[in-house]
This record gives C-alpha cells, structure tokens and sequence, in this order.
C-alpha cells in the first residue's frame, strides 16, 4: 500500500500578517483586542472581526465576541514559523548584502511570506545558524524554540558600569537612523557617566569617544548586558 503525503495548509499573506500580527501583542497583552489588532494592521474593526472568524475556522486562534483573541498551539507555531524567516532575511541582508539595519524591515516583510520550507533551512544553514537578528531580536530555530538573553533597559544601567547593546525597543526607521547617526549599534559597549534628575537624560561614553547626552527616550529605546 503506497504511502499517501498530504500537502501542508496554505495561508494567504493578510492571514500571516494577522497571526504574525496577534502574535508580537499576546507577547505584550496576553489576551489581545480587535481595537488593538485593527490598530496594529491600520483596517477597520469590523474588517478584523470577519478575518477572526475566518482563521478561528482554520484552528489558528480562539477566538469570542468582546472576549478577545488567543492563538492556539497551530497558530503559534505558524506565527513562529513567519518570525523565523522575517529575523533570518533580515540577517541576511544586513551581514551579507550590507544593508544598513534601518533599511531591512519591509524587504523582510516580502520575504517572510516565501513557503519553501527548504530554502529557509539552507538560508540558516549558509548564514551559519544565527540566534539573534541585527536588531538584537532572537530568531525562532527549526523547532520554534528561541534563546533567552539576560538584558536591562539602558536606563536602569548603574553609573561607570560598561555594558554591550544587545537589543532595540522599536524598529522604527526614525530610531535606528537617529542609532546610527550616533554610532550605536548591536555590539556597541558603552558606560552611564551621569544621569540628569530634571529630564531623566543620562550622559553616556562610548568607546574612548567623548561622553555625550542622549534623552531619556533613546535611553528606554536600548537594551543592554553587562560585560
């Protein structure tokens, strides 16, 4: 008796986006609102409410009226499974095509869409396994499993302690250029020299460059791990 194969369920880009989407805010909110979704993916509530249904049928989510939505066990994995190639290519084009950091996120947002398992196994295989992508945000292995960093908000770093950056708190096009403009990066070790009580903006040294002042809001924007 030959064996029978059956081929894996297919999704249409806007339901990975929206299981990508719930995703990233269960991660913050646990239990996760159409408000909140419909904001998120800039769509109108009712619109989010019919795609609900829709992927509830599909076993990706649970999901009640006012109550909120929860992916189920399929719908992580396949929520884990779009974060892992969006990290890898954004890998790739940043250590192999020397994109800058603030340039990856939309092309990587095309790519994570591409469905052959195979591609993405030797992408990781050739990119020799990373474990975090050039924003310090852990990449998803084949298992969905991802490593767990030790890291602070750079605020909370005690004065003449060096630390690394290890990690960003948005993505956003306007804070990774403002990063770069100040020669900071993933990497980069750096030290608190003074914090200022009137606006909470902290006075830092990077390297043996001269201490200069960064806001309080860059600050929250880093995550760091002592060296």
């Amino acid at each position: 008796m030959s064996k029978k194969y059956f081929k894996p369920m297919s999704f249409s880009i806007t339901e990975e986006n929206y299981i990508k989407a719930i995703f990233h805010l269960q991660q913050e909110e646990g239990t996760v609102s159409t408000n909140d979704l419909a904001s998120v993916l800039s769509t109108r509530a009712a619109s989010v409410t019919d795609m609900l249904k829709k992927l509830k049928t599909k076993k990706l989510l649970s999901y009640e009226k006012y109550k909120g939505v929860r992916l189920t066990s399929e719908g992580k994995k396949l929520a884990l499974a779009i974060v892992r190639k969006h990290r890898l290519w954004e890998y790739f084009l940043v250590n192999k095509l020397q994109f800058g950091w603030d340039e990856v996120h939309e092309v990587a947002e095309e790519l994570e869409h591409i469905t052959s398992r195979k591609l993405v196994e030797k992408l990781d295989a050739f990119l020799g396994f990373p474990r975090f992508d050039p924003h310090g945000d852990p990449i998803p292995d084949s298992h969905g499993k991802m490593l767990v960093q030790q890291q602070i908000n750079l605020i909370d770093l005690p004065v003449n302690k060096t630390a690394e950056v290890c990690a960003v708190g948005s993505q956003s096009t306007e804070l990774l250029e403002l990063l770069r403009h100040k020669n900071i990066g993933i990497g980069t070790k750096l030290e608190i020299k003074k914090k200022f009580s009137f606006d909470h903006s902290i006075e830092i040294r990077v390297r043996n460059q001269p201490a200069f002042t960064i806001s309080q809001q860059l600050a929250q924007a880093l995550f760091v791990k002592t060296v």
